[in-house]
């Protein structure tokens, strides 16, 4: 090899380098660049985002394992939370009643008296909408609610069963002998009004006292205390709404008095009075005839 081509060989190696490189500056943007395919994705990519303003993201599709809703069970509060605007208002500090105020007083005078009458046209109402409520509360005291709707009147029984021990809840009290011949008498003058077409019977003090001494005995006290005793009986009765004393000595026989006194009680207790005044009179004509074998003795 000459020194020429010797010398020559590495020039012409530079030129062909520079050539290269000329070359390769067009061969290796590509590597560097973007290429179709890359600046089409983003450009569709970036529609995508575009549109996405508009679309919700979709969400990840997790799968539930078996014991997530036994872990969400057991967090669950025991006692699900009511709202406070459905809450009940409590009546007083601790109060756990379902019963609206109205209800749960008519419920305690079921329970208070004797009878419930129509004649109270609020409480009626009360009673007759709210009926299977108070059925129900009374049903857990082993307490009947009898409704009588043609005499206008409702009273409580209590239940009795010879199946299993029920707890008795009420007491019987039972009337004395004078306001039984009261009650007898009330009843009587009730049977006859009523049959004669009046619905509300009025009857006087004096009628009764009249009526009620005939069947007292010197056993039963002087005749001031007898009166005192028909008067306590009447007190009473007006009470627990047999009667009602609507001007001073005059009194209204209410239906219940039927209820008191059924048809067949009333029966048997006239049977008594007849039997109890010809034992009287029997004793009273014995007395007579003492005293006038006495005096002919004398």
């Amino acid at each position: 090899m000459t020194d020429e081509t010797a010398a020559s060989g590495p020039a012409a190696d530079r030129a062909s380098g520079r050539e290269m490189e000329s070359a390769g500056a067009d061969a290796a943007e590509p590597a560097f660049g973007i290429s179709e395919s890359t600046a089409a994705d983003r450009a569709s990519g970036r529609e995508m985002e575009n549109a996405g303003a508009d679309a919700a993201e979709p969400a990840l599709s997790i799968p539930e394992r078996p014991g997530d809703r036994a872990d969400a069970q057991a967090d669950a509060p025991f006692i699900a939370p009511v709202a406070m605007e459905d809450d009940l208002d409590e009546l007083f500090p601790g109060d756990r009643g379902t019963l609206d105020s109205e209800v749960r007083r008519v419920l305690v005078h079921v329970l208070q008296r004797r009878f419930l009458s129509a004649d109270n046209r609020v409480e009626w109402a009360l009673l007759l909408e709210h009926q299977q409520l108070i059925e129900s509360r009374m049903h857990d005291m082993y307490l009947r609610l009898v409704v009588d709707l043609g005499r206008g009147v409702a009273y409580k029984q209590q239940v009795r069963s010879d199946e299993f021990e029920v707890p008795i809840l009420l007491k019987d009290a039972p009337y004395n002998r004078t306001e039984t011949l009261v009650l007898v008498h009330l009843r009587t003058v009730f049977q006859r009004e009523a049959a004669a077409g009046e619905p509300a019977p009025r009857i006087d003090i004096e009628d009764i006292e009249q009526t009620v001494l005939s069947y007292l005995t010197d056993a039963d006290g002087s005749t001031a205390r007898q009166q005192k005793a028909i008067r306590a009986a009447l007190d009473r009765l007006d009470r627990e709404g047999v009667i009602d004393e609507e001007t001073l000595g005059r009194y209204r026989i209410s239906p219940l008095v039927e209820v008191v006194l059924s048809a067949e009680r009333l029966a048997e207790l006239r049977a008594w009075l007849r039997e109890q005044a010809a034992q009287q009179a029997s004793r009273a004509e014995t007395a007579r005839a003492a005293t006038a074998q006495k005096e002919t003795t004398l």
